[in-house]
């Protein structure tokens, strides 16, 4: 129930940024089944997406993925979700870093709970 009230309060434009103004697009990093699974499911469900809600995926370490999807977004109206089922994924980390560091040349740490949630199994992370 707690993910169906966050998605909910992110698809109303309720969930606001650190500037006051509601998300509008979706960070998700991962690698395998962490990014696979939810490009899937955006795919099979389009025809339900909300307008004003864009997605990006990045998985590639390369660091052209991050970078492409930074080029994109607006630190004020993101949100990041770090996906991985363990937090030990290098990959994942280092992209979750990348962004993390972006994000905090635009706003405070204090702001990083509006902008950025974890999706895992390990509930100790």
């Amino acid at each position: 129930m707690v993910g169906q009230l966050f998605t909910d309060t992110v698809r109303a434009g309720t969930w606001l940024g650190y500037t006051g103004k509601p998300i509008t697009d979706i960070v998700n990093i991962g690698i395998g089944g962490s990014d696979l699974g939810p490009k899937m499911i955006c795919l099979a469900l389009r025809q339900y997406a909300h307008p004003r809600l864009t997605m990006h995926f990045v998985s590639n370490v390369d660091g052209h993925d991050i970078d492409a999807a930074l080029a994109r977004v607006n630190p004020e109206t993101t949100l990041f979700i770090i996906a991985s089922k363990t937090f030990t994924t290098a990959e994942t980390m280092m992209n979750a870093q990348t962004a993390r560091a972006w994000f905090l040349q635009h706003a405070k740490e204090s702001e990083l709970s509006r902008h950025f949630v974890a999706v895992s199994t390990n509930t100790e992370a």
